[in-house]
């Protein structure tokens, strides 16, 4: 990659300044409980920087979503690896329990994609088509996404209702 001039520099500044704040709270609706939202969004943006300037995607914020959905899903695993090891080992170390320091606990339980989708569709009021091009899916993978959150959403108030 050849060294960019200051009018490359200044147009890819300015695209990162516009995509900064949707991608940061991407970022922090689909991390790992455990990954700061920041971290994250950073080594996304280092990945993505490695391979291309974001003047050449034709579409960046959705190539950077895509990261950070394969980012947190490896680190979601890498998490629940860790938490049953230590407890097959029976280390006092970390978290004793499964369950999330937050009101939002049953939401930040479904995986990052569900979440994801999530967020798109019901707080940044994406359609369906445009979440699948974003995530690259189908229109109809983001909407099976969306329903199976629900889904679970629902069975665990419910669960709540019937136990609280």
């Amino acid at each position: 990659m050849a060294i960019p001039d200051v009018s490359q520099l200044t147009e890819e500044t300015e695209l990162f300044e516009q995509l900064y704040g949707p991608l940061r709270r991407f970022a922090a609706v689909v991390a790992p409980i455990e990954e700061d939202p920041d971290d994250l969004l950073q080594e996304a943006v280092a990945r993505v920087l490695r391979r291309h300037r974001l003047t050449e995607l034709d579409e960046p914020g959705a190539y950077m979503r895509r990261t950070m959905l394969n980012l947190a899903a490896n680190q979601r695993r890498y998490f629940a690896r860790t938490r049953r090891a230590l407890a097959r080992l029976g280390s006092t170390v970390g978290p004793t329990s499964d369950q999330y320091p937050s009101d939002l606990a049953e939401l930040m339980r479904l995986p990052p994609a569900e979440r994801g989708v999530l967020y798109l569709s019901e707080v940044e009021g994406y359609r369906y088509a445009e979440i699948g091009r974003m995530l690259n899916c189908s229109e109809a993978a983001a909407r099976k996404r969306a329903w199976r959150a629900r889904r679970k959403l629902q069975a665990a108030m419910v669960g709540e209702v019937t136990n609280g």
